[in-house]
C-alpha cells in the first residue's frame, strides 16, 4: 500500500473524465496507470483508448490475472507452491479473505521477481483486491469470472506439465485440448470483452450477443494460438510442447523430437495447419471489429491493434526457418508496433479500408505457407 501510496501525484489519462477519477481515487490511478504500464506496456496503449467506463474493470482483470500469472510462471518457486499460491488468489479474488496467503506471495514470490514492476504488482495485490471490491455489482461479477477462468488455464498448466528442470517433456494429447486451452487462457477474455461492451457502451454491437460472444471467443482464441506457436521452442524447453500428441504422431515425431537441429522443418506442416486454423478466428475477430461502428473509433482502434500485431507475428512465423529455435523467435518488433498504430488511425473510420489491410495481411501469410 505505501509503495502505491507514494505515486498519488500521478495521472495516467489526460481526459478530464479521467482527471478527476483519478484526483479522488489516486491509489487506482496509480494502479491502473504507472502499475499498469510497466507491467504491459502494449495492453496499456491499447486501454488507454478504451471507452472510460471500460478501463477500470478490464485493467483491474488484467492487473489480477498478470499478478496470477507471475506466481503460476516463477520456476524458482516449486510447482506444488505455486498451485497453491494461485489457489488462494483465486479464492481472495471471489471473496473470500486470507491476508497471510498475501503475505506469502509477497515473500515466497515476489522475492525472486527481477522485474521491479512485476514485484510491485505482487506486494500490490491487497490494493488491486480493495480495487474489484469498489466496482459495481455487475463489474465485480464479470471480473470474477475471467479471473477464475483465466487462473483454470494456468492450473491446468501446473497440474499437466512436469517441473521445468526436470527435463522431461509433456505433450496435450489431443486438438480439442489445444482448443480449451485457447478457450482458458484467451477466448474468455473475449467474451469477457463483449460483456463490458454490452455493459458500457450498450448498442455499440451491430450483431446478436450471441453472435458477438462467439466472434469475441474466437479473437480470443487467435491471438493465444499466435502466442502458443511463437513461444514453442521456448515452452518445449521447459517441457511443456502445446502441439498436440495426435498431430505430431502424424508428422512422425515426438516432442523430444522438437528439440533436434531439424525439428523446425520437419515440423512445418503441423504449424502451418495450426496457422490456417488461426486465420479462420482472426477472420471472425475482424468481422468483430468491423461490427463497431466506425463512429466508436477508440474501440475499435483497441480491437484492430491486437489483430494485425497477431497477423504480423504470423507471417514472420511462416517465413522463419527457425521457427522452434528460441534465440529465433517471431516477434514483431516495437518499431513495426508502432507503424501499425500510425498507419492504423487514419484508416479506422473506413470499412473498406479495413478488410483489405487485413485480408491483404491473410494472404501474405497463407503465401509465406506455400512457398
Amino acid at each position: 500500500m505505501d509503495r502505491i501510496a507514494g505515486y498519488n501525484k500521478e495521472v495516467p489519462d489526460s481526459s478530464n473524465n479521467d482527471l478527476i477519477r483519478s484526483m479522488r481515487n489516486p491509489v487506482r490511478a496509480v494502479l491502473l496507470g504507472p502499475l499498469l504500464k510497466g507491467v504491459s506496456r502494449s495492453f496499456y496503449l491499447t486501454l488507454r483508448v478504451l471507452p472510460v467506463g471500460m478501463r477500470d474493470p478490464i485493467g483491474i482483470a488484467y492487473l489480477l490475472a498478470r499478478a496470477a500469472d507471475t506466481i503460476a510462471d516463477t520456476s524458482i518457486v516449486p510447482p506444488e507452491q505455486r498451485l497453491d499460491l494461485l489457489l488462494s488468489l483465486r479464492s481472495q479474488v471471489n471473496g473470500a479473505s486470507d491476508e497471510g496467503a498475501l503475505a506469502r506471495i509477497a515473500v515466497e514470490v515476489a522475492g525472486q521477481q527481477t522485474q521491479s514492476d512485476e514485484k510491485d504488482l505482487l506486494e500490490s495485490l491487497g490494493t488491486a483486491l480493495t480495487v474489484l471490491s469498489q466496482l459495481s455489482e455487475s463489474d465485480r461479477h464479470a471480473v470474477r469470472g475471467i479471473v477464475t477462468t483465466l487462473t483454470q488455464g494456468m492450473e491446468f498448466d501446473l497440474r499437466t506439465f512436469p517441473n521445468e528442470y526436470s527435463g522431461q517433456i509433456v505433450a496435450l494429447q489431443e486438438i480439442d485440448e489445444l482448443d480449451l486451452y485457447t478457450y482458458m487462457v484467451a477466448g474468455c477474455v473475449g467474451e469477457f470483452w463483449t460483456q463490458m461492451t454490452y455493459a458500457h457502451v450498450p448498442g455499440t454491437f451491430s450483431g446478436s450477443p450471441e453472435t458477438m460472444l462467439d466472434r469475441g471467443t474466437r479473437f480470443g482464441k487467435a491471438l493465444q494460438m499466435t502466442n502458443v506457436l511463437r513461444d514453442c521452442g521456448k515452452d518445449l524447453r521447459i517441457g511443456r510442447c502445446y502441439l498436440p500428441a495426435t498431430m505430431l504422431d502424424r508428422s512422425g515425431l515426438s516432442p523430444e523430437d522438437l528439440l533436434l537441429p531439424n525439428a523446425s522443418l520437419r515440423a512445418r506442416p503441423l504449424m502451418f495447419e495450426l496457422v490456417q486454423g488461426a486465420l479462420e478466428h482472426f477472420r471472425e475477430a475482424l468481422e468483430y471489429t468491423l461490427a463497431i461502428p466506425a463512429s466508436s473509433v477508440r474501440l475499435r482502434l483497441a480491437c484492430l491493434w491486437p489483430i494485425l500485431i497477431g497477423l504480423e507475428t504470423l507471417l514472420l512465423l511462416v517465413n522463419n526457418d527457425d521457427w522452434l529455435d528460441p534465440e529465433k523467435i517471431s516477434k514483431v518488433r516495437r518499431s513495426d508496433v508502432y507503424r501499425v498504430i500510425a498507419y492504423s488511425v487514419p484508416m479506422v473510420l473506413s470499412n473498406k479500408l479495413l478488410r483489405i489491410w487485413v485480408e491483404r495481411l491473410m494472404e501474405r501469410v497463407r503465401a509465406g505457407m506455400k512457398s
